[in-house]
């Protein structure tokens, strides 16, 4: 067997078992996997580590956090993407979707703003060979803000949006049915003032009974018609699933209550979970934790969301606590993510998928809970951490 990558002594996790064996890649794919072990030269000697499909991320905010660090205070676009994709990487994770907010009321904020020299700076660095993980887009749309489509217009025709979310952050529904829940999170996060604050509440349902509607009409269109899957968010009552599916949503983003689940599950969609909301116990939000649809049989794929590291955590975190097995939590990482926006190529350890692998070691945290340590990563057999 001709392979230029092969390792041993490492366990696998395929499918649906963990296996102590051999795995070997050539050209960027896996060619080979065998439950003994090889004294071939050039191995590499995992020593016992698990090894993972690379991780799969569809929705993380971690970009524009680099980009905007401070409220009001914006990054040059190619080190906040340099710094972006090291720490993606290194929290094992080869195929992520860059969630980019567009439209918003606000003109200070970051999601107000043009996103042409931000999708320019991607395809350059791709093409220059600078980036360690592959990166694809997902445009958040933000369906009340009156510039939404025009600051969509940047993405038309890209062949990296593979995602779009339909969202609404009106304060008073949806993900901010607690407006108190509201406020913490926009004066802390954002900057706000309290006098603020309430000027944008009473703006936001004059902006989202103007501009909702004739929004979601334009990008459900949209998506449909380039094939790109499409996903809501913050559904809260079966009424938005209900209407998300007739819509052709797939994908059910961060449901805010056990019904919104479970309706979503019944009518065929994927639900998506933040990981740090399994890793801290609960959302910052005020709504479901992850951990509750995740011991009902609701959750089928976890988003890092801005903490790319929690990705891991909260997969570990669904074996230790949710009664996962250990390939049914990196499922939820890898595998359900890939082909919930139609990713048949990765996603998985098995002959013929891509050669994207993470070597992760478990370790006692501080906490006396397992925490697991990327160790080195390969993106299409080569190594990128």
């Amino acid at each position: 067997m001709n392979a230029d990558l092969v390792f041993k002594s490492a366990r696998l996790v395929l499918g649906g078992e963990v296996v102590q064996g051999t795995l070997a890649a050539a050209g960027g794919t896996i060619v080979a996997i065998d439950s003994g072990n090889t004294s071939a030269p050039g191995t590499a000697d995992l020593e016992g580590d698990f090894l993972l499909p690379g991780l799969v991320e569809i929705h993380t905010d971690n970009f524009e956090r680099h980009l905007m660090p401070r409220p009001k205070v914006r990054w040059p676009a190619l080190p906040a993407l340099l710094a972006h994709d090291a720490e993606i990487a290194a929290a094992g994770i080869t195929t992520v979707y860059d969630a980019l907010g567009v439209g918003d009321a606000d003109e200070d904020a970051l999601r107000g703003q043009g996103w042409g020299e931000v999708i320019d700076c991607i395809d350059r660095a791709s093409q220059a060979g600078l980036l360690r993980a592959e990166h694809l887009l997902h445009v958040r749309c933000e369906l009340p803000a009156p510039n939404t489509i025009d600051l969509f217009a940047p993405f038309v025709g890209d062949p990296r949006v593979g995602l779009i979310s339909l969202m609404d952050h009106t304060p008073g529904q949806r993900q901010w049915e607690d407006l108190k829940q509201a406020q913490t999170y926009y004066t802390g996060k954002k900057g706000w003032s309290d006098e603020k604050f309430d000027r944008q509440v009473a703006n936001s349902k004059v902006l989202q009974e103007r501009y909702a509607t004739p929004h979601r009409r334009y990008f459900v269109e949209y998506a449909r018609t380039r094939g790109i899957a499409l996903a809501s968010h913050d559904d809260t009552k079966p009424a938005h699933v209900f209407e998300a599916r007739r819509e052709g949503a797939a994908i059910s983003e961060f449901p805010t209550t056990v019904a919104a689940a479970r309706t979503a599950r019944e009518h065929g969609m994927s639900t998506v979970m933040g990981a740090p909301n399994v890793v801290r116990g609960g959302s910052h939000s005020g709504n479901v934790a992850a951990l509750e649809l995740a011991k009902l049989g609701l959750l089928d794929t976890l988003s890092s969301d801005y903490v790319p590291i929690s990705l891991l955590m909260g997969a570990f975190r669904l074996v230790d606590q949710a009664g996962f097995s250990i390939p049914q939590a990196v499922a939820t990482i890898s595998l359900n993510p890939a082909r919930s926006v139609g990713l048949h190529d990765r996603g998985e350890i098995a002959p013929g998928m891509r050669a994207d692998l993470v070597q992760v070691r478990l370790v006692e945290g501080l906490d006396g809970l397992r925490q697991p340590i990327v160790r080195a990563v390969w993106r299409q057999g080569k190594r990128i951490v």
